[in-house]
């Protein structure tokens, strides 16, 4: 068995949330480890990120090179999306570029544990791929504030409700919590 690449895997070496991906949240085969986690090639063979940042200059994230940022980064506009949003990948790295690769570290964790508060908790089997954009693109606060504030629910729609919730902050931050395509 392969035993990874990196050691973050739950975030690319190009910066992507893994993390706060569905099919990092998925059973089954087509279950993705995360940026150079446990078989990853079998699943992205051909990352041209991994390729350079960790097969060609063993680095763990893009952001520690004195190249970045690098023509690579030149298509991370984060206008079209994945199965995950791109539109952090620029400001993750940068965020690491700058020496704060242990508070990303910290605050992705802090998301990714929100992120499976939701799943466990409010996810009917179709909002999997909302609670990972959400908990991808709002601040930290909100989420754990909308968590919080479902303490105490009486209401007999949990799921409905926590995605309203989600939803409005979204609307007054002017944050679409839609993947872009």
């Amino acid at each position: 068995m392969n035993e990874g690449l990196r050691a973050h895997p739950e975030i690319g070496c190009c910066g992507l949330e893994c993390g706060l991906c569905p099919r990092y949240y998925t059973d089954g085969s087509s279950r993705c480890p995360g940026c150079g986690g446990a078989e990853f090639e079998q699943k992205h063979p051909s990352c041209g990120f991994v390729t350079c940042c960790v097969k060609k200059h063993s680095l763990e994230f893009c952001g520690q090179c004195g190249s970045f940022p690098c023509a690579k980064f030149a298509n991370e506009t984060g206008e079209k999306d994945s199965f995950v949003t791109h539109r952090n990948v620029a400001k993750n790295s940068s965020w690491i570029a700058e020496g704060g690769l242990d508070s990303l570290l910290a605050e992705q964790s802090a998301r990714r544990g929100v992120l499976e508060k939701l799943l466990g908790a409010y996810d009917e089997g179709r909002s999997k791929s909302f609670y990972c954009t959400a908990c991808a693109l709002l601040p930290l606060e909100i989420l754990t504030s909308a968590l919080e504030g479902m303490n105490g629910y009486t209401g007999n729609e949990p799921t409905k409700e926590m995605r309203a919730r989600l939803e409005s902050a979204g609307f007054i931050l002017n944050i679409e919590l839609k993947l872009r395509h």
